[in-house]
């Protein structure tokens, strides 16, 4: 189910059954849904084309199982936490279908016209033979996306009677009195059910026929239509035991469970946030390392309810906010161009601290804890980063600085500020040299490269730090320096 339309139909593929026979176009020869997979899946890793764009950090252990999967032909659940790009991958199975289709127009299933299977459509065949119009149906129209809710209900998966065709004058014997539902209507293509857990048991059990048998019963009709469909699921391993769980017969009919999990590597996180956010000003590289170490200590930390998770979206969140943070300071001061600092990195906490769960016993620490993790992320990351650069002249050279010449910082001042304040040595060159700050004659990334330097400094206790704020007012203006 595509977000966008899709794309206009090619004016050259054949119109009628006939045309379609005569043409010897590769759709003529029906294909299973399933074949249509493996083969494309297939024909991508020959070569050696990228199945999945967009996924990122499954590369060894998830998207190889979820391969194997499709090349069996299996229906597959993905299981694993929230945040972890599991509704994405289902989604990107679309690609791997023939990009246009043929079908028999206005029919309700989009049946192959060389396999029509309700009756409507084969009396069509018979009657209409090589004349038979046909039209094409693209592949984000084949792929169907329901998230399981508990109001869910058997007609709105598979069908019910239709009360107008009833009143139409239909007898309720005949067939064609039915309304399909989803899964019916995605004949020929991919169906994703999102939080299969949360569907009712009940609900779960009318699944059981369609998986196995291929056919759908609805109010004591039982139609043996050979519907071809790949079911996919998505469920969160806590759902299984606690809010709701995937009846055992219906675990049984899926041939793939293939385990989920977040980027096992800080470069993973990275890559994920700048593929994912939309950023409205510019947060350079070690900022967006900051935050991905902050949410890895998050999914380590056992004040947080790991059950629960730490979503990739909360480092998505964390990089446009401090974007935003940038942003406004730049709008403040007057700055031609945003270029996010670690001051802005004191705005994620109190921002996002609703989208974690902590522990029972937590009450009223969460503040203190998000500012230790994310201050140990800071120092961790000008480590990394600053790995063999002696920043004792640094310390020094601020250190000696008094009054008004105190490097300062904050939400109102500009980065022309910070950077006039420092001290001309060449340590300063140095550190941004190693965070990609050099050769541009902008001040922000120059400010935000040694503020980075200088808080990793003061975390280390090698250098001071003050607060300038004045009453009740906190806009994190702070100065470094003697």
């Amino acid at each position: 189910m595509s977000s966008t339309s899709a794309p206009s139909v090619p004016t050259d593929l054949p119109t009628t059954a006939g045309e379609l026979a005569r043409s010897g176009h590769p759709a003529a020869t029906v294909r299973s849904v399933r074949t249509e997979l493996r083969d494309n899946l297939l024909a991508r890793l020959r070569d050696g084309v990228d199945p999945w764009p967009g996924i990122v950090g499954f590369d060894r252990t998830v998207l190889p199982q979820f391969e194997r999967a499709v090349l069996a032909g299996h229906d597959v659940v993905l299981l694993g936490e929230r945040g972890q790009g599991k509704t994405r991958l289902l989604r990107s199975l679309v690609n791997l279908l023939d990009e246009w289709t043929p079908v028999i127009e206005g029919s309700e299933l989009g049946e192959h016209p060389a396999e029509p299977i309700i009756p409507a459509s084969r009396r069509r065949v018979a009657e209409m033979g090589d004349d038979l119009p046909i039209t094409w149906r693209h592949r984000d129209e084949r792929y169907a996306e329901k998230l399981a809710t508990p109001d869910t209900s058997v007609a709105d998966l598979i069908g019910d009677v239709d009360p107008v065709k009833v009143a139409e004058g239909r007898s309720l014997g005949d067939p064609e009195t039915i309304h399909y539902g989803l899964v019916p209507r995605a004949h020929r293509g991919i169906v994703t059910i999102n939080e299969l857990p949360d569907l009712a048991e009940r609900i779960q059990v009318a699944l059981l026929n369609v998986m196995e048998e291929r056919d759908i019963q609805v109010r004591g009709y039982t139609l043996r239509l050979p519907l071809d469909i790949m079911l996919v699921a998505s469920a969160n391993p806590e759902d299984y035991t606690n809010r709701g769980r995937i009846i055992t017969p219906l675990k049984d009919r899926f041939g793939a469970e293939v385990r989920t999990h977040y980027p096992l590597e800080v470069e993973g996180e990275v890559a994920l946030v700048r593929q994912e956010a939309h950023l409205v000003a510019e947060v350079p590289d070690h900022l967006v390392e900051v935050l991905a170490r902050f949410t890895r200590h998050l999914r380590q930390s056992g004040a947080v309810d790991q059950r629960s998770g730490v979503s990739a979206r909360f480092s998505i969140a964390a990089a446009e906010t401090v974007a935003a943070a940038a942003l406004r300071r730049a709008a403040v001061t007057g700055e031609e161009a945003a270029v996010a600092r670690p001051v802005d990195l004191e705005a994620v906490p109190p921002v996002l601290r609703g989208k974690l769960e902590f522990e029972s016993g937590e009450e009223g620490r969460e503040a203190e804890l998000l500012t230790h993790l994310l201050r140990r992320s800071i120092t961790e990351t000008a480590r990394a980063r600053l790995a063999g650069v002696d920043l004792t002249p640094l310390a020094d050279g601020v250190s000696a600085l008094e009054g008004s010449r105190r490097v300062v910082t904050g939400d109102r001042v500009a980065a022309r500020q910070v950077v006039d304040a420092l001290p001309s040595i060449s340590v300063v060159y140095t550190v941004a040299e190693r965070l990609g700050a050099a050769g541009t004659e902008a001040p922000g990334p120059l400010a935000s490269a040694v503020e980075l330097a200088l808080e990793h400094l003061y975390l280390t206790r090698k250098l001071a730090k003050d607060s300038l704020n004045s009453g009740d007012a906190d806009d994190g203006t702070v100065a470094y320096g003697g």
